[in-house]
């Protein structure tokens, strides 16, 4: 009988479904408080069940030696090594929609808090000041509320604001405008021009290298003077100390925050600026989501343990025992595809065809499509907020169509995957195939063939054709201490677009990247990581 730990507080009927499907459970809901008591007793467990006080670290996962699934009741996973646990063979599972709706409706009350002040007028009024004129607040109804990130959550908020009869727009790069238009909201393709038009902002999109310190003092000083600032998605999305500084100046006329960049928050910089509301991460404190993901997670464990079943799976695929040994190469080249397009695409998608050519196209498709559906939406969703099984979902709430093609062995490779992606702006294609050694490789880009090897952190140029690029560029990179692993090359015709992909050992800077980017003959530079 498989055996599952719950380290943190779980409600009965959770408990029970892992009883009612033939699972043993020790229920210790305090004990991931303890992280030396946890280590100790982890190796007797195969199911480890998990909210956010549990930190499943690499030190914790080493000694799970028979650990097999870890599953998390939320959306995040910051709380979960989840590399550390994919190297050694563990699930590690998450509910990323069971507590949507209490999540953007905290956002909205946080909101009318800030607006009305009614924290500050509470405590004045207990204190007997009756201090009516003091309080002036502001009407939501007819003001604009710009929404950051209108995916899940984003889309939940925007909804509840038109039934306010607020005016919604809505930065998303992956917001299609057939999507915008379905909603009722306006697709606003800069977050500058966001932030001059916007009443209220509202940050919904999780904390990656591209949104961390997103609205930085600069930003905030382009925010229309006397707007309000809500952040109910991640700590580190705002800069913390220039919206003190703004809220002090009279330049914001307030604030409302849930998440900091360091939790828990007991002395941020936030706490002694005026007009603020502070909660801490009640986003998801609900009884009926905190019921919702306790339930969803007990079921998805149970089904994993008992029966082989994956579903929201971050770092899995979903498919069968038999299925496993043939899909897996071709999963990574899914991955491989998506995870390129996902990194270098700067507009709305309105649709992906994936082409299976060859015996590729005889597989199960659906776990093919959806690892490289969910390495494409990774870049802007997140890591917790898409999955394979979560992708077709959540590309289907951006309003993104995906179109599968199977069709017979042609070209030099015979049998090879092809993804296009089509933009508002542009078409863009990158194929790939596993080579005789079991490797896969990039074969072309935007219908330009070279062949290049995957490597965890890659150098993709588009350049002119000119004599002398190969040099500079690897004259730059050396002069920069960057050092090249593999390089591939590849142009559409002499004089005209050429690419360059490198592996790279370590990280690209975004100094580095621009000093990469000055050169004459780039047109485009990326920096992508797999």
């Amino acid at each position: 009988m498989a055996k599952v730990l719950i380290s943190d507080k779980l409600s009965d009927a959770a408990v029970q479904i892992f009883r009612d499907n033939g699972v043993e459970v020790d229920f210790q809901p305090d004990l991931g408080k303890d992280p030396v008591k946890l280590a100790e007793i982890i190796g007797n467990y195969d199911g480890l069940a998990i909210r956010s006080a549990t930190k499943a670290t690499a030190e914790l996962i080493a000694k799970a030696d028979n650990l097999k699934v870890i599953g998390r009741a939320g959306i995040g996973v910051d709380n979960v090594d989840i590399p550390a646990a994919s190297a050694k063979g563990i699930v590690v599972m998450n509910t990323p929609f069971g507590n949507s709706i209490t999540t953007a409706e905290h956002a909205i009350a946080m909101m009318f808090a800030c607006a009305r002040q009614i924290p500050e007028a509470d405590a004045s009024t207990r204190a007997g000041k009756w201090e009516k004129s003091k309080f002036m607040g502001a009407e939501i109804t007819g003001k604009t509320l710009g929404v950051i990130g209108c995916g899940n959550i984003g889309s939940v908020v925007a909804s509840r604001a038109i039934g306010l009869k607020m005016k919604v727009v809505a930065y998303d790069p992956f917001l299609s405008a057939e999507r915008a238009t379905e909603m009722g909201v306006e697709k606003i393709e800069e977050v500058d021009e966001l932030l001059t038009r916007a009443d209220f902002v509202t940050l919904h999109l999780p904390k990656t290298a591209t949104t961390a310190n997103l609205l930085n003092a600069e930003r905030i000083a382009k925010m229309k003077k006397g707007a309000r600032l809500i952040n109910c998605a991640r700590g580190g999305l705002v800069d913390e100390a220039a919206v003190a500084e703004a809220l002090k100046s009279g330049h914001l006329a307030g604030a409302a925050f849930d998440v900091f960049a360091e939790e828990p928050a007991k002395d941020n910089v936030l706490f002694s600026a005026p007009n603020i509301v502070c909660t801490p991460h009640l986003g998801a404190s609900t009884s009926e989501a905190q019921e919702n993901v306790a339930l969803q997670v007990a079921e998805q464990m149970s089904d994993y343990l008992t029966r082989g079943a994956i579903s929201n799976a971050l770092n899995a695929p979903s498919v069968t025992a038999e299925e496993a040994p043939v899909l897996k190469p071709w999963i990574t080249v899914a991955e491989m595809l998506g995870g390129f397009a996902g990194q270098v695409t700067e507009s709305a998608i309105k649709e992906i065809e994936i082409e299976y050519v060859g015996r590729v196209g005889q597989l199960n498709l659906k776990p093919l499509t959806a690892a490289l559906t969910a390495n494409l939406l990774k870049p802007l969703v997140g890591e917790g907020g898409v999955n394979m099984v979560s992708a077709p979902v959540v590309a289907r709430e951006r309003g993104i169509k995906i179109a599968e093609t199977r069709k017979d062995e042609q070209g030099a490779y015979g049998t090879y995957m092809r993804l296009v992606v089509v933009t508002e702006t542009q078409t863009r294609s990158v194929a790939g195939t596993i080579f005789s050694d079991g490797k896969p490789r990039f074969i072309q880009i935007k219908g330009i063939g070279l062949e290049a090897e995957l490597q965890p952190a890659m150098l993709y140029t588009t350049n002119t054709d000119t004599p002398g690029y190969i040099g500079a560029l690897g004259t730059t990179l050396g002069k920069l201490d960057v050092n090249i692993a593999t390089f591939a090359l590849g142009r559409a015709e002499k004089g005209g677009e050429a690419i360059a992909f490198l592996g790279i050992d370590g990280e690209i800077d975004k100094d580095t990247l621009a000093r990469i980017e000055a050169l004459p003959q780039v047109r485009q530079a990326k920096f992508l990581r797999f």
